[in-house]
């Protein structure tokens, strides 16, 4: 993908380029997020040319944002910069690999109590908040470029956190599941610390997707999709769409008979180019799906209100329906007999749930239910493995000389170390494609899938359980043990 857009906001996600803030370092050497394939604009070498600053030089925000308005400006009129290739230079990045920077569960709280209700539309509820708390990244921060993924490269981390958010309509029952080495004694996990592992690996480059994957054993609930993205600089901001592969993210209650859960993203727009005042905002329509349970979920997001003032509203309903069969992608569409509530508020701040037709304006506040307060939340940290037991092709080793450089303010050797990982990588699947050899992803089983549903393989199933029993050693299979060394 590119050195350009970002991932879906506040609703959304995928593995494409230029993007959301900087999170706060976790661990070893970066932050969070997730990464894209360098775009590139021919030059003798594929790379943009741009002059690095130099070492030891520190460039103002306002210098950052115009050198990098200058190179977007190239891409006017290009229908897809995410499928372009064009590099960076290292002083317009933040040293966060893109795999690591791009995840969901900004508050893993949330997401492990999506299955706790007993009740049906207390689960969607569940779902509603946990959507509204991924990506809070861009509630509390600026816009920023993580590095661009390679072909191959992966990145895995845990956490661990108390099972506190409680059910928002229903019997709660936040059964323990005993299933992992951070799983709590006794029958509950009410309050105790739950452990949740991720695994995102880099699966294709031509178009650049990269598949994820979340399980918590201990709560029975894990998470899938894929990353990738489609955007247009329009001459004053960039839009950001899900690629064809990316369908959403898909929850599975694993106690509850597989009940699942899809979530689609929304468009985002990367903007203030001209005021040097880059910002995130959504303006579109998504939506949360439940087979099972026959519950659908339409999201509308407001850019703007009166004047252009971004207002960052977020209006939708909750309704019963047969959701294979359902075609309605308009909140007026919903008749009132089969709306079962509706939402309204700011998704960089409260967001409300009234039960009932009633439309939102006419409900008394003591009949609103909050769904989240965003104020006074922070990302939680990551659990890593410590730098040793990382593989040569793991997000923050495989960049660690980039990533030091740039904390370092080493600028233009960032760059040039950053210009030859890109360059071994490209030599990689030359050589592949001489050899007449397929790639194949090392702990999923295909590249992509045609549902937006990938699948680990054995070697991503060892992984994820090692996570689990607190085990960082792997070993990378021989066929790649060259790609990275």
């Amino acid at each position: 993908m590119p050195d350009v857009p970002m991932k879906t906001p506040p609703a959304s996600g995928t593995s494409t380029p230029v993007p959301p803030a900087a999170p706060a370092p976790q661990t070893p050497p970066s932050k969070s997020g997730t990464s894209t394939p360098e775009p590139t604009t021919p030059n003798m070498n594929g790379s943009l040319e741009a002059k690095p600053a130099a070492d030891g030089k520190v460039e103002s925000d306002t210098s950052k944002l115009k050198t990098f308005l200058s190179i977007l400006r190239r891409f006017i009129g290009v229908s897809d910069i995410a499928a372009v290739r064009f590099s960076l230079p290292a002083q317009l990045l933040e040293p966060i690999p893109n795999l690591e920077y791009w995840g969901y569960l900004d508050r893993p709280e949330t997401f492990v109590a999506i299955g706790d209700s007993e009740d049906a539309l207390g689960r969607m509820l569940g779902c509603l908040r946990f959507w509204f708390t991924k990506d809070l990244k861009y509630v509390k921060g600026k816009p920023c470029k993580p590095y661009n993924s390679t072909l191959g490269e992966f990145f895995r981390c845990q956490w661990e956190v108390e099972d506190t958010a409680q059910s928002l309509r229903g019997e709660e029952k936040k059964t323990n599941q005993h299933e992992t080495a951070a799983a709590p004694e006794g029958e509950t996990t009410k309050g105790k610390p739950v452990k949740v592992s991720y695994l995102t690996e880099q699966t294709s480059h031509h178009p650049p997707v990269s598949a994820f994957y979340i399980d918590c054993p201990d709560k029975a609930i894990s998470a899938r999709g894929y990353d990738q993205l489609s955007a247009k600089f329009t001459g004053t901001s960039v839009r950001v769409i899900p690629g064809q592969y990316n369908q959403g993210i898909f929850v599975q209650l694993h106690n509850r008979d597989g009940e699942e859960y899809q979530m689609t993203h929304p468009a985002a727009f990367l903007g203030g180019f001209l005021r040097g005042n880059l910002h995130v905002t959504v303006s579109d329509t998504c939506y949360i799906t439940c087979k099972k349970s026959g519950i659908k979920v339409i999201l509308h997001y407001l850019e703007e209100g009166y004047f252009g003032k971004t207002q960052n509203k977020v209006e939708g309903v909750v309704y019963k329906c047969d959701v294979e069969k359902d075609k309605r992608s308009k909140i007026s569409d919903v008749p009132d007999a089969d709306v079962l509530g509706r939402i309204d508020g700011n998704w960089r701040d409260k967001v409300y749930f009234s039960y009932g037709s009633k439309a939102f304006k006419k409900v008394s506040d003591s009949d609103k239910t909050l769904l989240i307060d965003l104020n006074p939340l922070e990302q939680i940290a990551k659990i890593c493995p410590p730098m040793e037991k990382q593989l040569p092709n793991e997000s923050r080793r495989f960049w660690n000389d980039v990533t030091v450089a740039i904390q370092n303010k080493q600028y233009s050797t960032a760059t040039n170390r950053k210009q030859e990982l890109e360059e071994t990588q490209r030599q990689r699947a030359a050589q592949r494609k001489g050899d007449l050899k397929e790639w194949a992803p090392i702990y999923f089983t295909n590249a992509t899938e045609n549902d937006g549903k990938p699948f680990l393989n054995d070697t991503g199933k060892a992984a994820m359980d090692g996570m689990h029993k607190n085990q960082w050693d792997l070993e990378i299979p021989s066929e790649y043990g060259q790609m990275f060394k």
